[in-house]
């Protein structure tokens, strides 16, 4: 049974009419703005109240969420009635926080707007007219206030409308007052006004959305963002006028609303249609959270940059002051809060804190995602040996060197599980956790760029005691602890260039070899054909010479499947011995090449010291495309040389013979050597250190003029 109006209709019609038929400019008419734009600012003038806007706006929200349900066929019979009780009791607390002196003040002046809306609205008023004179009653309070007790405004009238429509069919003090308001016949005729409803719906939504974004401005710190200065000075430009356009907003949803009440089933027929001014204000302020969105990143951006310079200048200062132990410069390098357990074992992914490092030296190793298996497997077997060695203490930590301002993918985060999974010592639990700021700390200060690092911290402050203690891992392993410079040059004081430091345990062929005191030749290169002549001619001479002479092929430290083929074709052919393990190939090289940077970065020369003369020109072997080859009896006794220079001397064994038997064989070779050598020569180089690690000079090891310098660029993925 349909309800009567309890108003005559012809004195109820006309105003409702006049506001159904009204058509005002459209909302979202952008031409106004300018001119709209200092009148707005006349009806701003702040006097220095604060408004706790955050419980004002969460409770107004909640009346949002509980007011309007998602369906709304049941309401004739009471089927909401007892929704959202878990939601009310978690309401209770934030309103007595209100109730506690938040709202203390601002009841009033909530009541007064509400007032407005209503009667303005229900009355014909038009939107803009509403929304200045609000403007006017909410002078003093800053724009956030402005928009959230506007807001919680219409949330009362919205909130008293749909509370009575929820009960009114089983509580009879809601049935009265919703028979007076001619509810009845607007839930009756639902399914007109769904549209209507759901129109004010979507509007609330971007409303609210514009709210939470001018809140989040006020919520900015001002000790890295101020309002008189880009980007923060250049968006709060455009708050007065969004938030004039989020109060007219919320005026044409009070309209809508009150338009309805005591409205005829005729009137709620004609008016199903009229649902375009919600749409264009929803699609207004759409637009206008988009642009303040965009200015809000921009600032927090601004922000981000603002607090990584701080946290670059703090670690800075940290290792240029003392400290009292080593825990401050730990967490400031690894991760500064307290809030989870940010190391963890890569292999067992066994959590910890940052305690676990106090005072203990801390390797921290640099490297990006791409770090080799060879490189990891090596330094596992160092630290897991150390594990077993009380005189051991130090930890390594793998921080993981990624800008993540690009982005992070699924192959990133794969890649890094992959490489964490190999690791058993501690690593950061996620690239997430590390400070942008400490990425570019270590590649400014340490210079880190591809090649992997390993940091020596000391027990005692955390101070760097080695910019890069991976060339000594490499060398000696764990005989390098505690991995310090001093350290280093205590080691390089008692070493001298012989077969021992070339090729350590990389063999156990070539540690029985050694002690066994026989004849050692190390050779390498790509040419199968001649290394088949050469082990020919070797094997021959030696033969002939009367000596036991072992052939090692040590591959090439760049081309992992063409040394791989060799091996098994070597191996095959019994052409001599091999490292059949591609790592203790990449190992023998990666040392050979640590041994150089080990020497720079103590500051050594290549012109006043022998072993780094010797390195170059083994490295210039590896880097060249010919094949070559050491001999070596004893610790001091090695004649080395290229392919042409080591074919012709064994080819002219009988013309050295004599030398030989008299010298003896190494020293007879070297001589040969000599002989032979023209001042013509190409020497090639190929140093795979990146920024700081490559000298601007550096001179030939055979004639000792300057190199020319030249930059290669590689992919090799075998």
């Amino acid at each position: 049974m349909t309800s009567r109006a309890l108003v005559p209709a012809a004195a109820h019609v006309k105003p409702t009419q006049q506001a159904l038929a009204r058509r005002e400019r459209p909302v979202f008419s952008l031409s106004d703005d300018h001119a709209m734009s200092k009148k707005i600012l006349d009806t701003h003038n702040p006097d220095g109240r604060e408004v706790d806007v955050n419980i004002i706006l969460h409770i107004a929200e909640e009346i949002f969420k509980q007011a309007y349900p998602s369906g709304i066929e049941g309401m004739l019979h009471g089927a909401h009635q007892h929704e959202g009780n878990i939601e009310a009791l978690k309401l209770e607390e934030k309103a007595s926080l209100a109730f506690d002196g938040i709202l203390e003040g601002l009841a009033y002046i909530i009541h007064k707007v509400s007032c407005e809306l209503t009667c303005k609205c229900s009355s014909g008023g038009d939107t803009h007219s509403t929304t200045m004179a609000i403007l006017g009653m909410l002078s003093g309070y800053q724009w956030d206030a402005k928009l959230v007790i506007s807001l919680s405004a219409f949330a009362v009238t919205y909130g008293e409308f749909w509370l009575v429509a929820q009960m009114f069919a089983t509580h009879p003090l809601a049935k009265s007052v919703a028979i007076l308001k001619q509810l009845p016949d607007i839930m009756e005729h639902q399914g007109s006004l769904r549209s209507r409803f759901d129109a004010i719906n979507e509007l609330i939504k971007a409303i609210l959305e514009v709210t939470k974004i001018i809140i989040e401005f006020k919520k900015l710190p001002s000790q890295y963002i101020t309002e008189d200065q880009p980007p923060l000075s250049v968006a709060i430009t455009h708050i007065p006028v969004a938030v004039y356009w989020t109060i007219k907003s919320i005026v044409a949803c009070a309209t809508q609303l009150t338009t309805l009440l005591g409205m005829s089933y005729d009137m709620i027929v004609a008016s199903t249609a009229d649902t375009w001014e919600m749409s264009s204000s929803t699609h207004k302020l759409r637009n206008i959270s988009e642009h303040l969105r965009a200015e809000l990143n921009r600032c927090y951006q601004h922000i981000q940059e603002k607090m990584h310079v701080e946290y670059y200048q703090m670690l800075v200062h940290l290792f240029e002051a003392t400290q009292f132990d080593n825990m401050k410069i730990n967490r400031a390098m690894i991760y500064i809060k307290d809030d989870i357990l940010p190391l963890e074992i890569g292999t067992t992914h066994t959590r910890a804190n940052i305690e676990v490092l106090r005072r203990k030296t801390v390797l921290l190793l640099l490297s990006d995602l791409d770090a080799s298996p060879e490189e990891i497997l090596v330094l596992s077997q160092f630290y897991i040996e150390s594990r077993s060695r009380p005189e051991f203490q130090y930890e390594i930590v793998w921080l993981p060197i990624v800008d993540r301002s690009k982005g992070w993918s699924d192959v990133q985060e794969q890649k890094f599980k992959e490489l964490q999974a190999l690791m058993p010592w501690y690593t950061l639990h996620h690239p997430s956790l590390l400070e942008p700021a400490i990425v570019k700390f270590v590649k400014e200060r340490w210079h880190f760029s591809k090649k992997m690092m390993l940091v020596t911290l000391d027990p005692q402050q955390g101070k760097v005691a080695c910019p890069n203690a991976i060339h000594m891992a490499w060398i000696w392993g764990n005989l390098a602890y505690p991995f310090t410079i001093s350290k280093e040059e205590a080691l390089w004081s008692v070493e001298s260039w012989r077969l021992e430091l070339v090729v350590d345990g990389i063999d156990q062929n070539l540690i029985e070899w050694m002690s066994s005191g026989r004849y050692i030749c190390l050779y390498g290169g790509e040419d199968i054909e001649w290394i088949r002549n050469f082990t020919k001619s070797a094997r021959n001479v030696a033969k002939k010479a009367g000596i036991d002479l072992q052939l090692m092929y040590v591959g090439k430290s760049n081309n992992k499947e063409r040394v791989r083929r060799i091996n098994s074709i070597v191996t095959a052919e019994n052409l001599s011995h091999c490292l059949m393990d591609l790592t203790s190939v990449w190992y023998f090289w990666t040392r050979i090449e640590s041994m150089f940077y080990s020497k720079m970065q103590l500051g050594k020369t290549i012109q006043d010291d022998k072993i780094m003369q010797e390195v170059l020109t083994m490295l210039s072997f590896d880097g060249s495309d010919q094949g070559w080859a050491l001999i070596s009896r004893g610790s001091f006794e090695m004649a080395r040389a290229k392919s042409e220079i080591i074919t012709k001397t064994l080819d002219d064994y009988t013309i050295w013979e004599e030398d030989a038997r008299l010298k003896g064989f190494v020293p007879a070779l070297i001589d040969y050597f000599l002989q032979l050598h023209t001042p013509q020569h190409c020497n090639r180089l190929i140093l795979p250190g990146l920024d700081g690690d490559i000298p601007e000079m550096i001179v030939c090891a055979e004639c000792g003029r300057p190199m020319e310098r030249f930059f290669m660029y590689r992919c090799c993925t075998d």
